[in-house]
């Protein structure tokens, strides 16, 4: 929206999220991360400030759309937005600059995206360092005024040092490294412990991260979704989707009108009932509803 002035209401053809595609996904949860480049000319936390300009300026423009609040009714007309980062960057290494993008709305952080910066190492540079000093001390303040920690692109040392802090966590657009091998993918003994801390794991739709095959389809999906509900519990899946962050989807999944083909997918997968409720909106929200 900040960069490439794309319009909820009014999509480009390149974009996958639109009101439309919400409304006809009866989405009733939308995260909207602000991206942090770190190619881009403007500073990072100026980046920031543009892209919270414009998820303040896309709620005046969509009356459909409202901030989460504790009290948000899924069976009403409204579709809730929550504001996130994706990259440490942003706050440039300062607590005050934290406290504020935090008063600004951004309910949860990554610490890295896909390069290393000086809170910690992504998973993608297959580096065995956890969290620096620094970092520590950005995830303990995150702790303190509720911020969530978005474990998503972190390493694995990385998000082991996350979860020895009292800071809420889960992963926004994570799959599992036991069915298809990914650095981005989480192993079991993470997935298990983002679930026993009230975390929630979403299944994304990245071809490269979901199956070997060049076109990735939703039993891929389905897959990496059934193994972390196995290993985490039917309290700890959700989906994560990553519309907008990549070029090529499953077939079928190219922008949230499609999100209720996951049902029968799913359901083949043995999800079915109060578990694929839970997984479809019910865990993201409570998760999400305690950052508000």
């Amino acid at each position: 929206m900040a960069n490439e002035d794309y319009d909820l209401a009014d999509p480009k053809p390149r974009q996958s999220v639109s009101l439309a595609g919400l409304k006809a996904g009866n989405v009733k949860l939308q995260l909207f991360a602000a991206w942090i480049d770190v190619k881009h000319r403007r500073p990072y936390l100026s980046q920031f400030m543009s892209m919270a300009d414009a998820f303040e300026r896309m709620l005046e423009d969509n009356p459909e759309l409202i901030k989460l609040t504790p009290d948000f009714d899924v069976n009403g007309d409204k579709i809730a937005a929550m504001l996130t980062i994706e990259g440490g960057e942003a706050v440039e290494g300062y607590e005050d600059i934290l406290r504020s993008v935090h008063r600004m709305g951004a309910r949860a952080m990554t610490l890295t995206w896909n390069t290393r910066n000086e809170l910690a190492d992504p998973a993608l540079k297959k580096s065995r360092k956890g969290l620096t000093f620094l970092g520590k001390e950005i995830v303990r303040e995150m702790g303190r005024i509720g911020m969530a920690v978005d474990v998503s692109h972190l390493n694995d040392a990385g998000i082991e040092d996350v979860l020895k802090e009292d800071v809420k966590v889960f992963a926004s657009h994570s799959n599992a490294r036991e069915v298809f091998y990914s650095e981005r993918s989480l192993p079991d003994e993470l997935i298990k412990e983002i679930a026993a801390r009230g975390g929630t794991v979403g299944v994304n739709f990245y071809y490269k991260q979901l199956s070997p095959k060049k076109r990735a389809d939703i039993d891929d999906v389905a897959r990496h979704a059934a193994h972390i509900l196995e290993v985490g519990g039917e309290d700890c899946l959700a989906i994560g989707s990553d519309f907008d962050g990549m070029g090529q989807y499953p077939e079928g999944l190219s922008d949230p009108s499609g999100l209720p083909n996951l049902i029968p997918a799913f359901e083949r997968y043995g999800i079915t009932g109060e578990a694929l409720e839970k997984a479809c909106w019910k865990n993201l929200m409570r998760f999400a509803k305690s950052l508000v």
